[in-house]
Protein backbone atom coordinates (compact mmCIF):
# COMPACT_ATOMS: atom_id res chain seq x y z
CA UNK A 1 0.00 0.00 0.00
CA UNK A 2 1.05 3.59 -0.58
CA UNK A 3 1.67 5.93 2.31
CA UNK A 4 -1.76 6.63 3.72
CA UNK A 5 -3.03 9.60 5.67
CA UNK A 6 -4.82 8.52 8.82
CA UNK A 7 -6.89 11.13 10.64
CA UNK A 8 -7.90 10.16 14.16
CA UNK A 9 -11.37 11.42 15.00
CA UNK A 10 -11.07 11.15 18.74
CA UNK A 11 -10.93 14.26 20.79
CA UNK A 12 -10.15 14.81 24.37
CA UNK A 13 -13.13 16.40 26.06
CA UNK A 14 -13.70 18.89 23.36
CA UNK A 15 -11.25 18.09 20.64
CA UNK A 16 -11.78 16.21 17.44
CA UNK A 17 -14.57 18.48 16.51
CA UNK A 18 -16.66 19.51 19.44
CA UNK A 19 -14.07 18.54 21.96
CA UNK A 20 -11.58 21.13 21.05
CA UNK A 21 -13.79 23.95 22.09
CA UNK A 22 -13.71 23.04 25.72
CA UNK A 23 -10.02 23.20 25.90
CA UNK A 24 -8.52 24.19 29.18
CA UNK A 25 -6.30 27.20 29.08
CA UNK A 26 -3.05 26.90 31.02
CA UNK A 27 -4.03 28.94 34.02
CA UNK A 28 -6.93 30.45 35.92
CA UNK A 29 -9.06 30.88 32.81
CA UNK A 30 -12.06 28.74 33.64
CA UNK A 31 -12.21 26.41 30.67
CA UNK A 32 -12.88 22.92 31.88
CA UNK A 33 -11.90 20.36 29.31
CA UNK A 34 -9.00 18.82 27.52
CA UNK A 35 -7.92 18.60 23.93
CA UNK A 36 -6.04 15.54 22.92
CA UNK A 37 -3.09 15.36 20.59
CA UNK A 38 -4.61 12.72 18.31
CA UNK A 39 -4.55 14.81 15.15
CA UNK A 40 -3.81 13.77 11.60
CA UNK A 41 -0.69 11.68 11.21
CA UNK A 42 1.14 9.97 8.39
CA UNK A 43 1.19 6.19 8.55
CA UNK A 44 3.60 3.93 6.76
CA UNK A 45 0.62 1.93 5.59
CA UNK A 46 1.35 -1.36 7.34
CA UNK A 47 -1.38 -0.83 9.94
CA UNK A 48 -4.07 0.09 7.44
CA UNK A 49 -6.68 -2.50 6.49
CA UNK A 50 -7.30 -3.37 2.86
CA UNK A 51 -10.95 -2.41 3.28
CA UNK A 52 -11.85 0.55 5.47
CA UNK A 53 -15.52 -0.46 5.52
CA UNK A 54 -14.69 -3.99 6.64
CA UNK A 55 -12.37 -2.68 9.34
CA UNK A 56 -15.07 -0.36 10.71
CA UNK A 57 -17.61 -3.17 10.81
CA UNK A 58 -15.32 -5.25 13.02
CA UNK A 59 -13.71 -2.41 15.03
CA UNK A 60 -16.16 0.51 15.29
CA UNK A 61 -15.41 1.69 18.85
CA UNK A 62 -12.41 3.74 19.97
CA UNK A 63 -11.86 4.62 23.63
CA UNK A 64 -9.33 7.22 24.65
CA UNK A 65 -8.04 8.55 27.97
CA UNK A 66 -6.15 11.84 28.07
CA UNK A 67 -4.28 13.45 30.94
CA UNK A 68 -3.26 17.10 31.01
CA UNK A 69 -1.19 18.63 33.80
CA UNK A 70 0.04 22.16 34.38
CA UNK A 71 0.92 24.62 37.14
CA UNK A 72 0.01 28.29 36.75
CA UNK A 73 1.79 30.96 38.75
CA UNK A 74 2.61 33.89 36.40
CA UNK A 75 0.00 36.65 36.71
CA UNK A 76 -0.96 38.74 33.69
CA UNK A 77 -3.16 41.79 33.17
CA UNK A 78 -3.54 42.10 29.43
CA UNK A 79 -0.28 40.86 27.94
CA UNK A 80 1.82 42.40 30.73
CA UNK A 81 3.12 40.09 33.44
CA UNK A 82 2.62 41.33 37.00
CA UNK A 83 6.12 40.43 38.14
CA UNK A 84 5.60 42.36 41.38
CA UNK A 85 3.36 39.55 42.64
CA UNK A 86 6.27 37.13 42.51
CA UNK A 87 8.58 39.66 44.12
CA UNK A 88 6.09 40.34 46.92
CA UNK A 89 5.22 36.67 47.33
CA UNK A 90 1.46 37.12 46.79
CA UNK A 91 1.17 35.12 43.56
CA UNK A 92 -1.40 32.29 43.51
CA UNK A 93 -0.03 28.83 42.57
CA UNK A 94 -2.70 26.75 40.86
CA UNK A 95 -1.97 23.12 39.88
CA UNK A 96 -4.44 21.05 37.88
CA UNK A 97 -4.73 17.56 36.48
CA UNK A 98 -7.43 17.19 33.86
CA UNK A 99 -8.50 13.73 32.73
CA UNK A 100 -10.76 13.13 29.78
CA UNK A 101 -12.46 9.89 28.80
CA UNK A 102 -13.80 9.83 25.26
CA UNK A 103 -15.64 7.22 23.21
CA UNK A 104 -16.02 7.37 19.45
CA UNK A 105 -18.43 5.00 17.67
CA UNK A 106 -17.89 4.92 13.92
CA UNK A 107 -21.28 4.16 12.37
CA UNK A 108 -20.00 4.51 8.78
CA UNK A 109 -16.78 5.61 7.07
CA UNK A 110 -18.09 9.20 7.15
CA UNK A 111 -20.13 9.44 10.36
CA UNK A 112 -19.38 8.87 14.03
CA UNK A 113 -21.02 9.61 17.38
CA UNK A 114 -18.95 10.74 20.34
CA UNK A 115 -19.09 11.10 24.10
CA UNK A 116 -16.62 13.06 26.25
CA UNK A 117 -16.39 12.94 30.04
CA UNK A 118 -13.89 15.31 31.73
CA UNK A 119 -12.66 14.91 35.30
CA UNK A 120 -10.69 17.61 37.13
CA UNK A 121 -8.43 17.46 40.17
CA UNK A 122 -6.73 20.61 41.36
CA UNK A 123 -5.15 22.56 44.20
CA UNK A 124 -4.90 26.31 44.76
CA UNK A 125 -2.78 28.14 47.32
CA UNK A 126 -4.57 31.40 48.14
CA UNK A 127 -1.77 32.83 50.23
CA UNK A 128 -3.50 36.06 51.14
CA UNK A 129 -6.92 34.59 51.98
CA UNK A 130 -8.16 33.33 55.35
CA UNK A 131 -8.58 29.89 53.76
CA UNK A 132 -5.27 29.30 52.06
CA UNK A 133 -4.86 25.90 50.42
CA UNK A 134 -7.91 24.48 48.61
CA UNK A 135 -8.20 21.04 47.02
CA UNK A 136 -11.05 19.74 44.85
CA UNK A 137 -11.86 16.90 42.44
CA UNK A 138 -14.95 16.01 40.41
CA UNK A 139 -16.61 15.35 37.08
CA UNK A 140 -17.13 18.07 34.49
CA UNK A 141 -19.82 18.72 31.88
CA UNK A 142 -20.24 15.81 29.47
CA UNK A 143 -20.60 16.29 25.72
CA UNK A 144 -22.39 14.01 23.28
CA UNK A 145 -22.32 14.71 19.58
CA UNK A 146 -21.81 13.67 16.02
CA UNK A 147 -19.10 14.22 13.42
CA UNK A 148 -19.18 13.78 9.65
CA UNK A 149 -16.54 13.95 6.92
CA UNK A 150 -17.31 15.84 3.74
CA UNK A 151 -15.82 13.10 1.57
CA UNK A 152 -15.93 9.39 2.27
CA UNK A 153 -12.56 8.31 3.76
CA UNK A 154 -10.05 7.44 2.56
CA UNK A 155 -9.86 10.10 -0.14
CA UNK A 156 -7.65 9.78 -3.19
CA UNK A 157 -6.77 13.49 -2.92
CA UNK A 158 -5.01 12.88 0.42
CA UNK A 159 -7.17 15.36 2.33
CA UNK A 160 -10.56 15.79 3.93
CA UNK A 161 -12.57 18.07 6.20
CA UNK A 162 -15.02 17.18 8.96
CA UNK A 163 -17.68 19.15 10.81
CA UNK A 164 -19.08 18.31 14.21
CA UNK A 165 -21.77 19.39 16.64
CA UNK A 166 -22.36 18.40 20.22
CA UNK A 167 -24.63 18.97 23.19
CA UNK A 168 -23.07 19.93 26.52
CA UNK A 169 -24.94 18.37 29.42
CA UNK A 170 -25.11 20.03 32.87
CA UNK A 171 -23.39 17.11 34.61
CA UNK A 172 -20.45 19.10 35.94
CA UNK A 173 -19.93 20.17 39.52
CA UNK A 174 -20.13 23.98 39.58
CA UNK A 175 -20.42 24.63 43.30
CA UNK A 176 -17.76 22.24 44.51
CA UNK A 177 -16.70 22.57 48.11
CA UNK A 178 -12.95 22.19 48.30
CA UNK A 179 -11.01 21.10 51.36
CA UNK A 180 -9.40 24.30 52.62
CA UNK A 181 -6.69 24.80 55.20
CA UNK A 182 -6.44 27.86 57.41
CA UNK A 183 -3.12 29.42 58.30
CA UNK A 184 -3.21 27.60 61.65
CA UNK A 185 -3.73 24.24 59.94
CA UNK A 186 -7.46 23.90 60.63
CA UNK A 187 -9.36 22.11 57.85
CA UNK A 188 -12.75 23.30 56.63
CA UNK A 189 -14.95 23.16 53.52
CA UNK A 190 -15.10 26.22 51.25
CA UNK A 191 -16.51 26.98 47.80
CA UNK A 192 -13.60 26.50 45.41
CA UNK A 193 -12.41 29.24 43.08
CA UNK A 194 -13.97 29.31 39.61
CA UNK A 195 -10.77 27.93 38.07
CA UNK A 196 -11.10 24.78 40.20
CA UNK A 197 -14.77 24.09 39.51
CA UNK A 198 -14.91 20.94 37.30
CA UNK A 199 -17.86 22.29 35.27
CA UNK A 200 -20.40 25.08 35.12
CA UNK A 201 -23.51 22.89 35.35
CA UNK A 202 -25.34 24.58 32.45
CA UNK A 203 -26.64 23.47 29.06
CA UNK A 204 -24.64 24.40 25.99
CA UNK A 205 -23.60 23.23 22.56
CA UNK A 206 -20.44 22.95 20.49
CA UNK A 207 -19.55 23.42 16.84
CA UNK A 208 -16.23 22.32 15.42
CA UNK A 209 -14.23 21.35 12.39
CA UNK A 210 -11.04 19.51 11.59
CA UNK A 211 -9.17 19.02 8.33
CA UNK A 212 -6.00 17.50 6.96
CA UNK A 213 -4.13 17.60 3.67
CA UNK A 214 -1.10 15.61 2.57
CA UNK A 215 1.52 18.00 1.21
CA UNK A 216 5.10 17.67 0.00
CA UNK A 217 7.66 15.17 1.35
CA UNK A 218 4.89 12.98 2.89
CA UNK A 219 4.05 15.79 5.31
CA UNK A 220 0.48 16.33 6.48
CA UNK A 221 -0.99 19.72 7.30
CA UNK A 222 -3.73 19.63 9.95
CA UNK A 223 -6.27 21.98 11.52
CA UNK A 224 -8.69 21.64 14.44
CA UNK A 225 -11.07 24.26 15.75
CA UNK A 226 -14.01 24.20 18.11
CA UNK A 227 -16.20 26.61 20.05
CA UNK A 228 -18.29 25.82 23.11
CA UNK A 229 -21.37 28.05 23.35
CA UNK A 230 -22.89 28.70 26.80
CA UNK A 231 -26.08 30.74 26.31
CA UNK A 232 -26.88 30.75 30.05
CA UNK A 233 -25.79 34.01 31.69
CA UNK A 234 -24.46 32.88 35.09
CA UNK A 235 -24.23 29.65 37.06
CA UNK A 236 -25.76 31.22 40.17
CA UNK A 237 -22.85 30.01 42.32
CA UNK A 238 -21.52 32.71 44.68
CA UNK A 239 -17.92 33.85 44.35
CA UNK A 240 -17.86 35.84 47.62
CA UNK A 241 -16.20 38.70 45.72
CA UNK A 242 -17.09 42.23 46.70
CA UNK A 243 -16.61 44.05 43.38
CA UNK A 244 -19.85 45.18 41.73
CA UNK A 245 -21.29 42.52 39.43
CA UNK A 246 -18.85 39.80 40.50
CA UNK A 247 -20.98 38.13 43.16
CA UNK A 248 -21.77 35.05 41.05
CA UNK A 249 -19.81 32.98 38.54
CA UNK A 250 -20.34 33.55 34.83
CA UNK A 251 -21.17 30.70 32.39
CA UNK A 252 -18.56 31.22 29.69
CA UNK A 253 -17.97 30.29 26.08
CA UNK A 254 -14.67 28.51 25.39
CA UNK A 255 -12.65 27.95 22.24
CA UNK A 256 -9.55 26.28 20.82
CA UNK A 257 -7.78 26.37 17.45
CA UNK A 258 -4.83 24.19 16.43
CA UNK A 259 -2.85 23.92 13.20
CA UNK A 260 0.49 22.51 12.13
CA UNK A 261 2.41 19.89 10.22
CA UNK A 262 2.90 16.20 10.92
CA UNK A 263 5.12 13.56 9.37
CA UNK A 264 5.90 9.89 9.81
CA UNK A 265 9.40 9.48 11.25
CA UNK A 266 11.48 7.64 8.61
CA UNK A 267 12.60 4.11 9.45
CA UNK A 268 10.65 4.09 12.75
CA UNK A 269 7.57 1.92 12.48
CA UNK A 270 4.36 3.65 13.63
CA UNK A 271 5.99 6.86 14.92
CA UNK A 272 4.95 10.34 13.79
CA UNK A 273 6.13 13.79 14.87
CA UNK A 274 4.15 17.02 14.69
CA UNK A 275 4.79 20.70 15.27
CA UNK A 276 2.22 23.45 15.26
CA UNK A 277 0.53 26.20 17.19
CA UNK A 278 -2.59 26.49 19.28
CA UNK A 279 -4.76 29.25 20.66
CA UNK A 280 -7.30 28.65 23.40
CA UNK A 281 -9.25 30.75 25.81
CA UNK A 282 -12.44 32.42 26.97
CA UNK A 283 -14.03 35.45 25.22
CA UNK A 284 -14.98 38.66 26.98
CA UNK A 285 -18.55 38.31 25.72
CA UNK A 286 -20.37 35.12 24.79
CA UNK A 287 -21.71 34.64 21.28
CA UNK A 288 -25.24 34.16 22.63
CA UNK A 289 -26.86 35.53 25.77
CA UNK A 290 -25.48 37.87 28.39
CA UNK A 291 -21.98 37.76 29.87
CA UNK A 292 -22.62 38.95 33.42
CA UNK A 293 -20.97 37.65 36.56
CA UNK A 294 -17.33 36.98 37.32
CA UNK A 295 -15.09 35.51 34.63
CA UNK A 296 -11.42 35.68 33.70
CA UNK A 297 -11.51 36.17 29.92
CA UNK A 298 -8.35 35.88 27.87
CA UNK A 299 -6.31 33.56 25.75
CA UNK A 300 -3.00 31.76 25.52
CA UNK A 301 -1.04 31.14 22.32
CA UNK A 302 1.41 28.24 22.39
CA UNK A 303 3.80 26.36 20.17
CA UNK A 304 3.02 22.66 20.28
CA UNK A 305 5.51 19.87 19.55
CA UNK A 306 4.03 16.38 19.67
CA UNK A 307 4.83 12.70 19.15
CA UNK A 308 2.43 9.88 18.31
CA UNK A 309 3.11 6.17 18.23
CA UNK A 310 0.66 3.74 16.66
CA UNK A 311 0.85 -0.02 16.98
CA UNK A 312 -1.94 -2.00 15.39
CA UNK A 313 -5.16 -0.71 16.99
CA UNK A 314 -3.53 1.28 19.82
CA UNK A 315 -2.04 4.74 19.87
CA UNK A 316 -0.16 6.82 22.42
CA UNK A 317 0.47 10.54 22.05
CA UNK A 318 2.53 13.09 23.95
CA UNK A 319 2.70 16.85 23.53
CA UNK A 320 3.92 19.87 25.46
CA UNK A 321 2.31 23.20 24.47
CA UNK A 322 4.68 26.03 25.44
CA UNK A 323 3.22 29.50 25.93
CA UNK A 324 4.49 32.31 23.72
CA UNK A 325 1.75 34.84 24.51
CA UNK A 326 -0.68 35.19 27.41
CA UNK A 327 -3.43 37.79 27.63
CA UNK A 328 -5.88 38.30 30.49
CA UNK A 329 -8.45 40.58 28.87
CA UNK A 330 -10.73 42.95 30.75
CA UNK A 331 -14.09 41.35 31.54
CA UNK A 332 -17.53 42.93 31.27
CA UNK A 333 -17.47 43.73 35.00
CA UNK A 334 -13.90 45.06 34.73
CA UNK A 335 -15.01 47.48 32.01
CA UNK A 336 -18.05 48.55 34.05
CA UNK A 337 -15.93 49.07 37.19
CA UNK A 338 -13.01 50.70 35.32
CA UNK A 339 -10.60 48.03 36.52
CA UNK A 340 -8.58 45.22 34.94
CA UNK A 341 -8.21 41.99 36.88
CA UNK A 342 -5.42 39.50 36.38
CA UNK A 343 -5.12 35.73 35.95
CA UNK A 344 -2.37 33.21 36.55
CA UNK A 345 -0.95 31.31 33.56
CA UNK A 346 1.42 28.37 33.21
CA UNK A 347 4.57 28.33 31.10
CA UNK A 348 3.72 24.95 29.59
CA UNK A 349 1.50 21.89 29.90
CA UNK A 350 2.10 18.16 29.50
CA UNK A 351 -0.58 16.20 27.63
CA UNK A 352 -0.54 12.42 27.40
CA UNK A 353 -3.17 10.37 25.57
CA UNK A 354 -3.78 6.65 25.12
CA UNK A 355 -6.36 5.29 22.65
CA UNK A 356 -7.44 1.82 21.58
CA UNK A 357 -9.85 0.70 18.87
CA UNK A 358 -11.94 -2.33 19.81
Amino acid sequence: MKNTVVCTVILGALASGFGASSARAQGCLAAHTNSNMQSCITSNGHDMPQSTSAFLRHHPLTVEVDWRSFSSFRHFSGTVENTSRQVNGNFIPNHQNLYNISMDLQVSPRWSVNTFVPVLQGTRDQKYAPVQKVEIAGIGDMIVGVQGWVWRPPTEAGGNIAFSAGLKLPTGINNGMGTGRLANGTVQKVVADQSLQPGDGTWGFTLGSQAYKQTYFHTVGYFQGSWLFSPVDTTGVPTFRTAKGEGVMSATDQYIFRAGLSRHVPHVYGLAAAFGGRMEGIPVRDAFGKSDGFRRPGYIISVEPALQYQYRRSMISLSAPWAVQRNRRASVTDLANHTHGDAAFADYAVILGVAHTF
